[in-house]
């Protein structure tokens, strides 16, 4: 049985009923599970339900335990989807741009067009591989989306993007991960994770943007035929290969940097944008100019990835009347305490050079035993600094390990909310 036949299995009315057998099964007890269910069922489709029952537990991270449990998956789908909160913020921006019809490029197994249809578009979802839009083809009808979500199997490169209002492309960054066939699904049958469309390197993510399949000039040319479009990229693509006639977003989910998009069409060309949800909130850059380095102050703030990402700092720091502690280093130091959603705040208690003999001692005078270690310009690893100090005790504190005035450093603290004004801040 290949992979497309095994999916068709799984979508008869003997495969549904096996799924939602299934639902709350115990991985634990899959060898007992599969023992039982091949006694009334075939072993493959047995198998393939097992299969999919594990990517639909591992789904429920990022599409939400209910969505989660009526789509389906495929091992790569999973692993490069969007997640749920992202593209939903995403399709909200298009909608309000005033898009109604959209071609989403290189679709996956459908994640992205269930936002856009969610939002009130009407979407042409397109991948090359069979299986592929097989899998987004019955997403869209789980979801009861099928009337707004129209699934081609066809090369995104021939797809005529004047068509539409928009265009919203994805192109594949990774190989298909290793271990596919034993989860569930094996490659597909243009040889990667999906078909969104050219040749590239087997496991592990590419950050080139000209090795993304398809290239990202390509995606670029076919969003400048569209009024609006949004391009998902890497978080780490180098701010040279933005183009001069996009705007660039970089969008982080719980502190975590998800992905950047580069919009075309919102009327902020060469703009940059930091965006954070739950929220949103949306950091716009205003073109400041690196701030100013001094002495670490009464409170440290660690900014989000996707500040950072965006290279947003400057505009955190004005916001938040602040300097960097050094000039290489994304902290920003304060005496003054300002809640901001775009950075996290500590209040430190200590300013050390590097030493951890002094550290170990400090931490036993406070009886520090929970000890959460951060660092940013620093070669020492958290976990082997965890394991030379040994902390011990009620207590528990926050040690960054970074550069101040280019001296190698360490600061201790709290989160700025456990504590009240009047805190003392001592130096050494």
């Amino acid at each position: 049985m290949n992979d497309l036949d095994a999916f068709a299995a799984l979508l008869t009315d003997e495969g549904r009923a096996l799924l939602a057998d299934l639902r709350d099964y115990d991985p634990a007890q899959e060898l007992a599970t599969a023992t039982r269910l091949r006694r009334e069922h075939p072993a493959e489709l047995v198998t393939a339900a097992l299969g999919q029952a594990r990517l639909r537990q591992r789904a429920a991270a990022k599409f939400g335990a209910d969505d989660a449990a009526v789509m389906f998956f495929t091992p790569d789908g999973v692993e490069q989807a969007t997640r749920t909160s992202v593209a939903s913020y995403r399709a909200g921006r298009l909608a309000a741009l005033g898009v109604r019809r959209v071609a989403d490029l290189c679709c996956g197994i459908g994640g992205d067009a269930i936002a856009l249809a969610r939002a009130g578009m009407a979407v042409v979802a397109v991948d090359r591989s069979p299986l592929t839009c097989a899998v987004a083809r019955a997403n869209a009808e789980a979801l009861g989306l099928a009337d707004l979500v129209e699934v081609r199997c066809a090369n995104v490169t021939e797809t005529e993007a004047a068509a539409y209002d928009a265009v919203f492309a994805d192109p594949a960054r990774r190989g298909a991960s290793r271990g596919s066939a034993r989860r569930g699904f094996p490659r597909t049958e243009s040889g990667g994770a999906s078909s969104r469309g050219g040749g590239r390197a087997a496991g592990g993510r590419i950050f080139d943007p000209e090795a993304y399949s398809p290239p990202l000039s390509w995606a670029v040319e076919a969003a400048r035929k569209t009024p609006y479009a949004a391009l998902k990229i890497a978080p780490g693509v180098p701010h040279e290969a933005v183009p001069d006639d996009a705007e660039a977003e970089w969008i982080s989910d719980g502190g975590d940097v998800k992905e950047a998009v580069l919009w075309f069409g919102t009327g902020v060309a060469g703009g940059r944008r930091a965006t954070l949800l739950p929220g949103p909130h949306s950091l716009i850059g205003s073109g400041l100019p690196a701030p100013a380095a001094g002495p670490v102050g009464r409170f440290l703030y660690e900014p989000d990835g996707a500040v950072i990402r965006a290279h947003l700092v400057a505009d955190v720091a004005a916001q938040l009347g602040g300097h960097l502690i050094d000039p290489t280093i994304a902290y920003v130091t304060s005496d003054e305490l300002h809640p901001t959603p775009y950075a996290a705040a500590y209040e430190i208690t200590d300013v050390l050079r590097f030493n951890l003999k002094a550290l170990k001692a400090l931490l036993r005078e406070r009886e520090v035993g929970t000890l959460t270690v951060k660092k940013r310009g620093s070669a020492v690893e958290p976990e082997e600094l965890r394991r030379r100090l040994k902390p011990h005790g009620p207590n528990a504190a926050t040690v960054f390990l970074t550069r101040v005035a280019g001296e190698p450093s360490m600061l201790l603290g709290h989160p700025a909310e456990d504590f009240s004004p009047g805190a003392p801040t001592s130096g050494g």
